[in-house]
């Protein structure tokens, strides 16, 4: 299958390329420096050129806080780039598989949240996302929707690395402990992907690797399997702020629950604390 990939050299993308060439498909991937997503015109030369059977879209403005000062640029990729992919995969028929992400709801409920709950973001970067989702339902008939969460790979900026890095000048590091959720390793999850576009099992769907912590959890394994002597404190979400400020709301509960992935045939990813040794492996290697 002949596949568009977007955000191509990013922490996703790098790993999606990875595992579509892998298994034999023909794999075009484009970041920023071969298109601009923002421009219609482009978009639309590049599929008509191309003729991709499929897409699958990681490009993303992603800089939770900036976006707050940075809307209308956050709004352009987020939104306004996914409509015209969108749009453009339409008009070939090709597949359309778009990357969301937890920051859709509130943070606020009780439990796990499900594919058809109510959406409710907090933060510019969320309203974008789910703004993005709406764009590819009022383009396509059939598409996939994948929401994820807490993406660490060895491509890109990430919490582990940055715990990782801050162990080699800190002995000590205030990390919040009322925030959970599931960490996503991005070669399990683009597996996952690869298996998704592959069928015709459209659809929204949420996938992480197995496994609920909070980030004061994660970091604490984080630094275990590290090896690193690093002494971790839990504080509140507001202890944090008073620290150290941040722009955009995060949500406190991003447990988000994976059933259609197994009613629907495809494989769950491992554990959390799996995913992160052989991420620590591959750093260590």
């Amino acid at each position: 299958m002949k596949i568009i990939v977007t955000g191509a050299k990013g922490q996703l993308g790098t790993d999606v390329c990875i595992e579509l060439n892998r298994r034999g498909h023909e794999v075009i991937g484009i970041d920023r420096d071969e298109l601009d997503i923002t421009d219609e015109k482009a978009v639309y030369t590049l599929f008509e050129e191309v003729r991709p059977q499929a897409v699958i879209h990681c490009a993303a403005y992603t800089a939770v806080d900036k976006a707050e000062s940075e809307e209308n640029l956050c709004r352009a990729v987020n939104v306004l780039g996914t409509g015209y992919l969108a749009k453009a995969a339409a008009a070939i028929g090709a597949k359309f598989l778009y990357i969301s992400t937890d920051y859709v709801f509130d943070g606020n409920k009780e439990g796990e949240y499900f594919p058809d709950d109510p959406i409710s973001p907090r933060s510019v970067y969320g309203l974008t996302k789910a703004e993005g989702e709406a764009q590819v339902k009022a383009a396509l008939d059939r598409f996939f929707i994948v929401r994820i969460s807490w993406v660490f790979g060895i491509n890109g900026n990430n919490f582990v690395k940055t715990m990782l890095r801050l162990a080699e000048s800190k002995t000590e590091l205030n990390v919040v402990c009322d925030q959970i959720g599931s960490p996503t390793y991005t070669p399990d999850l683009s597996r996952l992907l690869a298996d998704m576009i592959e069928t015709e099992k459209y659809g929204v769907y949420h996938a992480t690797n197995e496994g609920v912590c909070s980030w004061y959890e994660f970091a604490c394994e984080i630094f275990r399997l590290a090896g690193k002597n690093v002494k971790v404190h839990s504080v509140t979400t507001e202890e944090y702020l008073k620290l150290v400020p941040q722009q955009a709301k995060r949500p406190k509960n991003s447990v988000m629950n994976k059933a259609k992935l197994a009613e629907e045939g495809f494989n769950a990813l491992p554990e959390w604390k799996d995913a992160l040794q052989r991420f620590m492996a591959k750093v260590k290697s």
